[in-house]
């Protein structure tokens, strides 16, 4: 219920009115049943609005510690991100992206949307870079279409390092549904899960224009910052 009283009452209409963001191909994500929603990632706030545009609710999953923190505050964040359709990691398994995959099996297996930046983080440049491969396994494990997502201007409002920058409209735009249900049975390839991957990616940069790198955003994040770091002297014998 919080999740409705958010994003019709609460905060869904003063971003509509503030912002007005742009849908293209909404009809895309079908009315019901399950559908892995795979997007860009370029700001905190891709996850405000590319749910706004739809009708539909979408659920992400997020770090444990946005639900676990103590007192007040964590009462109050618990209370938001559930409302905001975020539920925690399972850390149940072996790592937090086996806890990510055994949470995204659950919410597909009861019919709804589940969204996943493929890219693992924000991107710090506005390129699309490199997907992880969990989100192929979803999709082979599951039999569920995936729909590429492109959110586009959310590094505008609010750029990386930054709680807001300025008023733009953001656009979200929904691919085409990728069905790979030729690949059944092949979860365990890598090879076919890089595939996967690549062509949900090569989708994503399709829609939203962005110069795709073929690296890890993690890794360039890291190299950006030792750059950085590093000074000009350092930068030049590098080059």
């Amino acid at each position: 219920m919080f999740y409705w009283f958010l994003k019709w009452i609460a905060l869904g209409p003063m971003l509509r009115v503030v912002f007005r963001p742009q849908v293209r191909g909404a009809d895309n994500v079908p009315l019901e049943g399950p559908a892995i929603l795979a997007s860009n990632h370029l700001s905190y706030a891709d996850w405000l609005f590319m749910p706004l545009t739809l009708s539909r609710r979408v659920t992400f999953v997020a770090k444990a510690e946005y639900f676990t923190t103590p007192g007040l505050k964590g009462w109050f964040q618990r209370l938001f991100f559930s409302g905001a359709g975020q539920v925690p990691i399972d850390r149940s398994g072996a790592s937090a992206a086996e806890g990510a995959l055994s949470a995204a099996k659950r919410i597909l297996g009861d019919g709804d949307l589940f969204g996943i930046y493929p890219e693992g983080t924000r991107s710090h440049d506005g390129k699309l870079y490199r997907g992880k491969t969990g989100v192929a396994r979803l999709a082979l494990e599951t039999g569920v279409p995936v729909i590429p997502v492109a959110v586009v201007g959310t590094d505008v409002v609010a750029p990386p390092g930054k709680k807001f920058g300025r008023l733009v409209r953001p656009v979200v735009r929904f691919g085409k549904p990728l069905d790979f249900s030729r690949y059944e049975g092949m979860e365990n390839d890598r090879y076919i899960l890089r595939s996967v991957t690549d062509e949900i990616m090569y989708e994503i940069m399709r829609l939203s224009g962005q110069e795709y790198v073929d690296q890890y955003a993690a890794r360039a994040k890291e190299e950006s910052k030792r750059a950085e770091q590093a000074g000009p002297d350092e930068q030049k014998k590098a080059s």
